[in-house]
């Protein structure tokens, strides 16, 4: 009776696969379970069928593995604006000290610093200096009963920088004048230096309504060479050349003109042709954009110039135990033999060797400003006499250091530039999907009609189980023994008077819900 049962359950288990099978959207599946003995058929629609699942697995592996990989595309697209917001513009004279300007007690201090004093306090080469620079310097360098008096870098580089309202000639924005007092001082790597349009709280962002030269900002400058100290050594405070150093950036990022801005050399006008790009980049999983805010105690928006800032302040602080001059916070400016000796080199080597202490990443979000530069030489012959007389210098004077900036829009349009998703969840899911149609004509339908199977069968096997154990006590309690001999083999009990012939087997339901399992009675 038990092997019997058993077989019963085994053909009862295939029944209800062949009724899903014929049941089921599954394409292939009911001629793989057909009704009837196995046949070349059934093992040829089985290893079709077997063949296009692999076949589906392994597309649907490389989609997922695909996936994985978070590719992104890059979006480049041309807006046009009604108005643009004009950058700011960082300018600085690439020499940061005026000579007239240094004292003696200034000398006594940082001569050494800027390689005019030995370590003696004497003039290190007097043989390189013209006849007025040597006797200014000797008469600058003389300490005989001298008494030094307290020093600090901060006033002498707010006192020694090249002044605004001396240098700037000209100055005009939109056609409309403009002067010193339209910039604000800010200090850098290269001194002190003056930002138009700043932006801020209390202060207006400037617009611009039309691209093209005469509709931006247009200066003439005066690098003042006279003022320029001798450089008779190499030093981070001297400057070989001669000039401004100009970077056009957003208002929500300092200037970091040391390493970001371009040259404008005197005797020429400099037209900058920019156009405002508008970035987005993704987070990860994607990209490698930085998408938390700023972790710093000097900067509320993040920008690379921003983060930078912020990590060469806290590597000078924790190397030098004090700050640059054009470095935020509040900590003690050093001094100048803790230029010399330590901040100075200290930080050409986070500049040149350590990339890995000051690692900024990208903002999600930033505004940059692509630039085409184009030159002409001013002054002509015909212009020289004129601007000689104009600002009562001499014609070589005016060629030496005389210069034009000229900064415009190119158009009044910006490019934005994003990156995209080129793959996400949904193009995973159509790809699966009909790839599961193509295999093997599958739907999310289908994978549903499969888990309801499933269920179903696991319900009944779970049902079944639950039967024969509550039926088990019942089968034990029922074997007797002899009341009067303990041990005594049960008594047989008596022959069961015939029924009525067992009914036929109830056809399955017709009912809208298929039944998966054939009920046994």
């Amino acid at each position: 009776m038990r092997r019997g049962s058993e077989g019963s359950g085994e053909g009862e288990g295939l029944s209800s696969l062949r009724a899903f099978a014929h049941s089921s959207s599954l394409h292939g599946i009911s001629h793989v379970f057909a009704y009837g003995a196995v046949s070349l058929r059934r093992v040829l629609w089985g290893g079709f069928f077997l063949g296009s699942l692999g076949l589906l697995l392994l597309v649907c592996a490389e989609r997922v593995a695909y996936f994985l990989t978070y590719p992104h595309v890059t979006k480049l697209d041309e807006v046009a604006a009604r108005n643009l917001t004009f950058p700011a513009i960082t300018i600085c004279n690439l020499n940061e000290f005026r000579f007239s300007k240094i004292t003696r007690n200034d000398m006594y201090h940082v001569g050494e610093l800027l390689a005019l004093l030995n370590e003696r306090y004497e003039i290190s080469n007097p043989q390189l200096a013209e006849p007025h620079v040597l006797a200014a310097l000797r008469d600058k360098a003389n300490f005989k009963n001298f008494k030094a008096k307290p020093f600090s870098m901060a006033e002498f580089y707010n006192r020694t920088g090249h002044d605004l309202a001396d240098m700037l000639l000209q100055c005009s924005f939109r056609g409309t004048g403009c002067t010193a007092r339209n910039f604000t001082v800010i200090f850098t790597r290269l001194g002190k230096c003056y930002t138009f349009n700043p932006g801020g709280p209390g202060r207006e962002v400037l617009t611009t309504l039309q691209g093209g030269s005469g509709n931006g900002l247009e200066l003439m400058l005066n690098v003042q060479q006279e003022e320029y100290l001798p450089v008779w050594g190499d030093t981070d405070e001297t400057s070989f050349e001669v000039g401004v150093k100009v970077q056009i950036h957003s208002q929500d990022e300092p200037p970091f003109i040391d390493q970001l801005g371009f040259g404008v050399a005197p005797g020429f006008q400099t037209f900058v042709s920019c156009q405002q790009q508008r970035l987005v980049y993704l987070p990860p999983p994607w990209g490698d954009c930085k998408a938390t805010p700023i972790e710093s105690d000097f900067f509320t928006n993040y920008s690379l110039t921003a983060c930078r800032l912020d990590c060469e302040t806290r590597y000078l602080a924790e190397n030098c135990n004090c700050r640059m001059v054009h470095m935020p916070g509040n900590a003690n400016v050093c001094t100048p033999e803790q230029y010399k000796e330590c901040a100075d080199p200290a930080l050409d080597f986070l500049v040149t060797k350590d990339s890995e202490y000051c690692a900024c990443r990208t903002p999600c979000a930033m505004v940059r400003y692509g630039k085409e530069l184009s030159m002409v030489k001013i002054p002509s012959k015909a212009s020289a006499k004129y601007l000689a007389k104009k600002f009562n210098k001499t014609e070589q004077y005016i060629a030496d250091n005389v210069l034009v900036l000229d900064i415009f829009f190119e158009a009044l349009n910006y490019e934005m530039i994003e990156q995209k998703k080129a793959y996400e969840v949904a193009g995973l899911l159509g790809d699966i999907g009909g790839q599961m149609g193509l295999f093997i004509g599958a739907s999310l339908l289908t994978i549903l009609e499969i888990f309801d199977y499933l269920y179903e069968v696991f319900r009944d096997k779970l049902l079944s189980l639950y039967k024969e154990k509550k039926r088990s006590p019942r089968s034990d309690g029922g074997t007797l023994e002899h009341p009067a001999v303990p041990g005594s083999p049960p008594a047989p009990r008596p022959p069961r008077a015939p029924g009525p012939p067992c009914p036929a087997p109830r056809p399955v339901s017709a009912s809208p819900r298929t039944c998966y399992l054939v009920t046994r009675l």
